[in-house]
């Protein structure tokens, strides 16, 4: 019988360790013994608790009646990274979460365009009718009024006003409960947990920014990956045309192994309950892909969107979205 002193150390270092292990390496390490077997469980149900690992202001729990999965594995990033990503690895499961980190100001996207400054405001006017970031058509662009993708302006880093100004409405994180549920067929989802208005703001699609070339290369390894069925791939591609219309402005993000709670929205045919808005701040000229509530949507209901009007593939993934329009094949685009 081991003595109780090893088996405390044993416990306490378990719990220093195993939360930073991958689920391969969290089943190898119970299958040690029962000390460890308790503390790997544990670890198991602090993550099914929540995939947001604390980074959000609410947690984001997984609910699974259809097979034994009890979460799903990647990095977690409240916002997009520049990539491909220098994190190897993540604590999650700890007995000792903190408080959600802040998703405020984010992080200098170096090797990426920025504007030179923010605006000129003060802080009290900061994010007014007068200030310079204010965008006259918020409502319509952000509330789903309009099919499409719609575009919103918000104050930047540089400005001077805090996280709580009214013109940074998509940068205090996950604001709405969700819940990310197993289904037979599509896998993974992400749902309402709460009624959710139409208008409000959901998710931002957070994952590494790539660039074309680095996208391109994910790609062609994800598909072989998907048509064998051994990987969901979350890489997005926006495309957003000048108003010259002789150029387009090209944005990718990955959020296949780096991303948040938006990787488990899947597609819908006839266009979904979420509205895609594309996203700048004063300070940056890469925009941030963000969701919106295209209607009121209630407790319990599935969130989609339309992942575009790509050409599609007879040999293409199959679509399980269900709606009356659907094409039986998930759209598809060369990257």
């Amino acid at each position: 019988m081991r003595n109780p002193a090893t088996t405390a150390a044993l416990a306490e270092s378990a719990e220093l360790v195993l939360p930073w292990l991958p689920p391969q390496d969290l089943t190898a390490a119970a299958s040690s013994c029962r000390t460890l077997r308790a503390a790997a469980s544990a670890v198991t149900a602090r993550r099914a608790a929540d995939a947001a690992r604390g980074l959000e202001p609410l947690p984001v729990p997984f609910h699974n009646a259809v097979d034994s999965k009890p979460y799903a594995y990647f990095l977690y990033t409240p916002f997009s990274l520049t990539g491909p990503s220098s994190t190897r690895a993540q604590p999650w499961g700890c007995s000792r979460d903190g408080p959600p980190e802040p998703t405020w100001p984010r992080p200098n996207l170096d090797g990426f365009p920025s504007a030179v400054c923010g605006c000129a405001c003060s802080a009290e006017e900061c994010g007014g009718p007068e200030c310079a970031c204010a965008d006259e058509e918020a409502d319509a662009g952000s509330s789903g009024s309009e099919a499409g993708m719609g575009s919103l302006r918000e104050c930047g880093d540089e400005c001077a006003c805090g996280p709580s100004c009214g013109n940074r409405r998509t940068q205090r994180g996950v604001t709405v409960r969700l819940r990310v549920v197993r289904h037979l067929q599509k896998g993974w989802g992400l749902h309402a947990a709460e009624a959710i208005g139409r208008g409000l703001f959901v998710c931002e699609y957070a994952g590494e920014f790539l660039t074309t070339e680095e996208a391109r290369r994910r790609q062609r390894l994800y598909d072989e990956l998907a048509s064998a069925g051994k990987l969901s791939p979350a890489l997005i591609v926006i495309r957003e045309h000048l108003p010259s219309g002789k150029a387009c402005l090209r944005v990718n993000i990955d959020a296949t192994k780096v991303g948040n709670v938006a990787r488990f929205i899947n597609h819908s045919c006839d266009g979904g309950n979420l509205r895609p808005v594309l996203v700048r701040s004063s300070d940056s000229l890469l925009p941030r892909l963000c969701f919106f509530a295209a209607r009121d949507i209630v407790e319990g209901e599935e969130l989609t969107f339309s992942y575009g009007d790509a050409r599609l593939r007879p040999k293409g993934l199959p679509c399980f979205c269900g709606s009356s329009v659907c094409s039986g094949v998930l759209p598809s685009e060369e990257t």
